[in-house]
């Protein structure tokens, strides 16, 4: 499972979850299944439901008749409580972002690192991939999604390179995609900048902040009284929501008010400070690097 993928802040996670050990969790991002493993160590007679819209991650998964597995995305958590009868969980968990399994095999065309075609989908039965959305796409739509989901300074000159070599021949390859908008990358950067705008065609074809956003306004109903949100985040688009959501209870951050003026957030904040990897961690696993780990109690 480690090789799959490394969870990053494992313990810290783990800990966040505070779990009992008859409590029922989610793990909506299983995964090579490292949190989960985790998690079942320390039930009893309790249940884990474990998410992942991956068919890679099936190959992962634990025998363990605590632990129902689902081959969604996490963006059906409550149609699926509902279906296995659960009213409200004790804890949910969510490892945002790629695993290091699909940063590291070049057919998925996650990483700027190797030759393969411009894919992206973490559902592989998906109908939209990278590659539709660079050829397809409108030029306002693709300086939306470079300037939104990339933060890119230079997103016209990039769209403009990408419009006119897909005039002349699809793009299908990352190797072509990195040539076609070679002019555009800062040299000082160029990894950084890369990762960008990869980052932000995946956050497109996957649909990473409206899930995002539908997933933590259902953990209002879905949490009980006292249980755990533990959200893991690696840009600043998620942890900008993650972090308006805990504290105020909606993605915009504005903050409600009773009569009296008391706060009305339906979270209570567990680490007021967000919580972020070492350097022994940071060494060992490089992806931990942009995380960003936050903690919320329902109240």
């Amino acid at each position: 499972m480690d090789e799959y993928h490394v969870p990053v802040l494992l313990e810290e996670s783990i800990e966040g979850l505070n779990i009992k050990p008859g409590g029922t969790y989610v793990d909506v991002t299983y995964g090579g299944g490292g949190h989960s493993a985790r998690i079942l160590e320390q039930l009893k007679d309790g249940k884990l439901l474990a998410f992942d819209q991956d068919i890679d991650a099936t190959d992962n998964l634990i025998d363990d008749e605590r632990l129902i597995f689902v081959s969604h995305n996490f963006k059906y958590l409550r149609h699926f409580l509902k279906y296995y009868q659960i009213d409200q969980v004790d804890g949910i968990l969510a490892d945002l972002g790629v695993s290091s399994h699909d940063f590291d095999v070049p057919d998925r065309g996650f990483s700027f690192r190797f030759e393969g075609n411009l894919d992206m989908r973490m559902n592989q039965s998906s109908a939209l991939d990278a590659s539709k959305v660079i050829n397809e796409y409108k030029e306002e739509q693709l300086w939306t999604i470079f300037q939104d989901y990339g933060e890119i300074n230079n997103w016209r000159h990039l769209v403009s390179l990408i419009t006119a070599a897909r005039s002349k021949e699809p793009i299908t390859s990352t190797s072509q995609f990195l040539n076609i908008i070679g002019p555009c990358v800062p040299a000082k950067i160029e990894k950084k900048y890369l990762a960008m705008v990869f980052q932000a065609l995946r956050i497109e074809v996957n649909n990473e902040i409206g899930v995002l956003g539908d997933f933590l306004e259902s953990t209002t109903d879905l949490l009980k009284p006292g249980g755990r949100l533990v959200v893991l985040s690696y840009h600043s688009l998620e942890d900008r929501m993650v972090k308006n959501f805990m504290r105020s209870g909606r993605l915009d951050g504005v903050q409600e008010n009773d009569f009296f003026g008391n706060r009305t957030s339906p979270f209570e904040l567990i680490n007021r400070k967000i919580i972020l990897p070492g350097e022994a961690e940071i060494a060992r696993n490089p992806r931990a690097r942009s995380a960003k780990l936050r903690i919320a109690e329902k109240r």
